[in-house]
């Protein structure tokens, strides 16, 4: 496995230019929880990793859409996503990692987010109003209330629809629960948004190659 990356010229530039997305991202959460920002927007070239020892969930919601966005070489394309949303979530010792290919001179970039990594409830990664982009997903689930074959549009167990720039029709197949708990996650999103996003612990590092993705 490639050791964390410390110093260097060029790492402290690709540094720079990283780190402000954290803070663009805290500042695009809060204005989502004020109604300043849709829920919905062009995604990125680059799909990540998300895994959690555990996600609990109040008011969980599912349906399938397709979620527009660009290849890195700028090109439109659509990507099939399945829709999963929580009104609450709380989540144990999460990790999100995403891979920059053929940045010149350096090769493959890992960006990994580790957070949340404790079994008190209050230390743990907390989201409100959560909607995920899943194009893969695995884990050990458990769901309460469990209502499959719901239209997606009459989905009222937890967050609806996105709207925006999502595909999806609202008369197509939609699943939802009172509550779910998810167990030893591994999963690719394209994309995530919050109204809230708390992240105990956040820690940041940069790593060469995709030896630090997160699974």
């Amino acid at each position: 496995m490639e050791s964390q990356v410390r110093g260097g010229t060029r790492w402290k530039r690709f540094a720079v230019v990283m780190v402000p997305s954290v803070a663009a991202t805290a500042a695009i959460g809060v204005a989502m929880a004020q109604g300043a920002l849709a829920a919905s927007f062009s995604v990125s070239g680059q799909s990540f990793k998300v895994t959690a020892k555990e996600l609990r969930g109040e008011g969980f919601t599912q349906y399938g859409a397709l979620t527009e966005g660009y290849t890195l070489t700028g090109d439109k394309v659509h990507h099939p996503v399945a829709v999963s949303s929580f009104a609450e979530a709380h989540i144990e010792k999460m990790c999100q990692s995403v891979v920059t290919p053929n940045i010149p001179v350096i090769g493959s970039v890992t960006l990994r987010l580790e957070a949340g990594n404790s079994s008190k409830e209050d230390e743990q990664v907390f989201a409100k109003n959560l909607q995920l982009d899943v194009e893969k997903l695995e884990a050990d689930a458990t769901f309460e209330g469990m209502e499959i074959g719901v239209a997606a549009g009459d989905l009222n167990k937890g967050p609806g629809m996105q709207g925006g720039k999502e595909q999806a029709n609202k008369f197509g197949f939609a699943q939802q629960s009172d509550r779910a708990v998810l167990k030893d996650v591994k999963q690719t999103a394209w994309a995530t948004t919050a109204g809230t996003f708390k992240l105990p612990n956040l820690s940041m590092s940069l790593h060469k190659g995709k030896d630090a993705e997160c699974y």
